[in-house]
């Protein structure tokens, strides 16, 4: 699979969001966006960079509502 078969969205989740709750708001994209996710990077500072990607050619899905 090339990296041209997926669209991505990058986010940044601040520090004061916890682990749970990024997890929860996550999984809401998964299940109703049609997002997976494809890295984390967690920093110093507790703030979390996420990459979500789903397939391009999809069905057409609702946007990130962050």
């Amino acid at each position: 699979i090339q990296d041209m078969d997926y669209e991505y969205a990058p986010l940044r989740l601040p520090a004061n969001v916890d682990r749970l709750t990024a997890a929860a708001q996550l999984a809401i994209q998964a299940e109703f966006s049609g997002w997976e996710l494809a890295r984390v990077q967690l920093f110093r500072d507790g703030t979390r960079k996420v990459l979500l990607r789903r397939r391009v050619g999809a069905a057409p899905q609702p946007g990130i509502s962050y």
